[in-house]
């Protein structure tokens, strides 16, 4: 047996909410965990004080699949053809915030935010599109992020929740330590809770919108 590949084109899905206020508005751009969809995460954004003056978009996994509810969920990857998969996903979103940067009225201002497996997505969307800060919940630092950058890293809010049985204690020290060395600002916080999003991450993440949306 030989294994070939060949790309197909595939049509990705995001969301985007509007502010009540005139723009030109900061961009926000958030990726989903394992089993999760774009509107799920939307919510958790809306959930970050100080949303309202940001422009939200949230991007779905490519690759869909049912959850036991008939919910259509999505992931990010898989082990299979790592490689073509993360290249695929940066180009992704790269044509997706370049794709809501045409049609509204944005700042410069760019921050990523992920949970669970939408982290790595995050760590990876900075590492080539440029942005101004890093929101991160409940996953590893991707391999490849921590080896190779196409542009530098901005600063991080770096969360795990302290009964996370997923996401360690000792793997939450090591990716902080694997950011520093590359010369990363990491802002690590550890919060009472277990693989979740919870209100007192999203007080946090709220500071950094806050620090980052000073009228022009």
């Amino acid at each position: 047996m030989e294994r070939r590949t060949i790309a197909a084109r595939i049509h990705g899905r995001y969301l985007i909410r509007t502010p009540h206020v005139d723009g030109p508005w900061p961009l926000l751009v958030g990726f989903h965990g394992y089993r999760e969809n774009a509107a799920l995460h939307l919510n958790v954004l809306e959930s970050i004080p100080g949303h309202e003056n940001w422009l939200l978009v949230a991007v779905q996994g490519l690759h869909r699949f049912y959850a036991k509810s008939s919910d259509v969920v999505a992931s990010w990857m898989t082990s299979e053809d790592r490689e073509l998969a993360i290249a695929d996903n940066i180009e992704y979103v790269r044509n997706t915030v370049d794709a809501v940067r045409a049609e509204f009225p944005t700042r410069e201002t760019l921050v990523f935010a992920g949970f669970s497996q939408g982290t790595a997505m995050a760590f990876r969307a900075a590492a080539h599109v440029r942005a101004d800060a890093l929101i991160v919940l409940g996953a590893d630092v991707p391999p490849d992020v921590a080896t190779r950058t196409s542009v530098r890293l901005p600063s991080v809010l770096y969360g795990r929740g302290r009964h996370d049985d997923l996401y360690t204690a000792e793997c939450h020290e090591r990716d902080v330590a694997t950011l520093e060395r590359l010369g990363v600002t990491v802002e690590s916080m550890t919060f009472d809770g277990g693989h979740e999003w919870t209100p007192e991450f999203s007080s946090a993440a709220g500071r950094i919108l806050a620090a980052l949306s000073a009228p022009l």
